[in-house]
């Protein structure tokens, strides 16, 4: 018998494609063939996010697709991440064809855990955290990119916003020694990748039990001691997501500015623009902290592009608040905005909260809301034309196949007419044109 092929379908977060890249890893070395193919693989696992109610149940339903999709011989099926970290036992009841469960501190063991399931066992299972001898490496071959490679520094959260399953999915705050990631960083640099992307569920959270490595960095917080550290290696492009407002400090805008390589973006999650229904989310911060943060931001010498995610229709927002909300946004004229209609999420605080606002409501000031960021939007994307930008090249554009597309520094997508051969390259592009997502310029 040859070696068994797994494949594996990813739903969710950067973090969750981090977590793939590194099972792929460990598969690979176990024996395992890693395939592209969902059709012809021996193994398929599912890497889940729990975010939110429809993230969740869409995992469910791929599990029955699966199961009825496929003539003869069928797949070997595993759940891992963050719904296997929630749900358990209970998977092999809800979905019985499920014969692997693997939480989201048991990546490393997951060469393991398939042979156990392959070996015969019906039921295999692992939700234990993650050892402190385990690591992150991740072959580059695994990696989602050729040019861009996720770094996670921090996992889990401490927050505990009340209506966030997160800490619940993820555990609680573990940061990685400064050492292993500035080491990861040089290693992608020598492999050829020209960005890398720091992710945590709160990058600027970070806090090494040792600062090993960042000795030599100044700086007024760990991370942005770390942003420094990395910056110093001479990778080309760096990014980091997400903030979490409580924790943003000033000096992250301050290395910003000192360090080109540090792109020109930040995304820093408001949630809401009411003081109440921000303390009722236990989000740690008020409106008047929160555009503090943006005023900084909006201070720096370097034009940075702010994004945000703001959750509409939450537990006993009212009319009045919600107009709180769209002033905020009025102020602020983020670049980018992630609307979300508040979902319960069981286990969660603000599932004990009654939902007062109805779906028709929460519709209506959804699309409120994304019409004014809309009309913000257009404009912000019109004042970049003639501006020259930095574009990693990433592929082919959707759009036309004699167009190139890739991201700016400032996060932004922009096509434009241009060889394959740059593909994978750094270049300058003038922006010529400007649609509300997107832009197109020449290089």
């Amino acid at each position: 018998m040859g070696r068994l092929s797994v494949h594996i379908e990813t739903f969710g977060c950067q973090m969750n494609v981090a977590d793939s890249e590194r099972a792929a890893t460990r598969l690979r070395k176990g024996g395992f063939e890693i395939s592209d193919s969902a059709d012809s693989a021996d193994v398929i696992l599912l890497n889940t996010c729990s975010i939110r109610e429809k993230a969740e149940q869409k995992v469910f339903n791929r599990v029955g697709e699966i199961k009825s999709g496929r003539l003869g011989k069928h797949p070997l099926v595993g759940v891992m991440g963050c719904v296997a970290q929630l749900e358990g036992e209970a998977i092999f009841k809800t979905s019985p064809s499920v014969r692997l469960v693997i939480g989201t501190g048991a990546t490393d063991r997951i060469s393991n855990l398939l042979e156990k399931a392959v070996g015969g066992e019906r039921r295999v299972i692992d939700i234990a955290e993650r050892k402190a001898s385990e690591d992150f490496q991740i072959s580059s071959v695994e990696r989602h990119s050729k040019f861009i490679a996720f770094v996670p520094i921090i996992e889990g959260c401490n927050k505990f916003c009340t209506y966030c399953i997160v800490p619940f999915s993820r555990g609680r705050e573990r940061s990685r020694v400064a050492y292993d990631i500035i080491e990861e960083v040089r290693r992608l640099r020598e492999e050829g990748f020209n960005e890398v992307q720091l992710i945590g569920q709160n990058v600027n959270s970070y806090r090494p039990k040792v600062e090993s490595g960042l000795e030599a960095y100044g700086g007024a917080t760990p991370f942005s001691k770390l942003l420094r550290a990395v910056a110093s290696t001479g990778m080309p492009r760096i990014k980091f997501t997400t903030s979490f407002p409580r924790d943003f400090h000033p000096d992250i805008v301050k290395a910003i500015d000192e360090h080109e390589n540090l792109c020109n973006w930040v995304h820093l999650p408001v949630q809401s623009g009411n003081d109440r229904v921000l303390k009722v989310m236990r989000r740690g911060h008020k409106v008047d902290d929160y555009l503090a943060r943006i005023d900084s931001i909006k201070n720096a010498r370097r034009k940075i592009s702010l994004t945000s995610d703001i959750i509409v229709g939450f537990p006993g927002e009212t009319p009045a608040e919600f107009e709180d909300t769209l002033r905020l946004v009025q102020e602020s004229r983020f670049h980018g905005l992630y609307i979300f209609k508040y979902s319960q999420r069981r286990g969660t605080p603000a599932a004990k909260l009654s939902d007062t606002v109805s779906e028709e409501d929460k519709s209506r000031r959804f699309l409120a809301l994304e019409k004014l960021q809309m009309s913000i939007q257009r404009e912000i994307y019109q004042s970049y034309i003639g501006e020259e930008v930095n574009v990693l090249v990433e592929g082919l554009s959707a759009r036309s196949s004699e167009d190139l597309t890739g991201h700016t520094t400032c996060n932004k997508v922009i096509n434009f007419r241009a060889e394959p051969g740059l593909i994978g390259e750094i270049v300058k592009v003038r922006v010529t044109e400007a649609k509300t997502h997107s832009l197109f310029g020449e290089v």
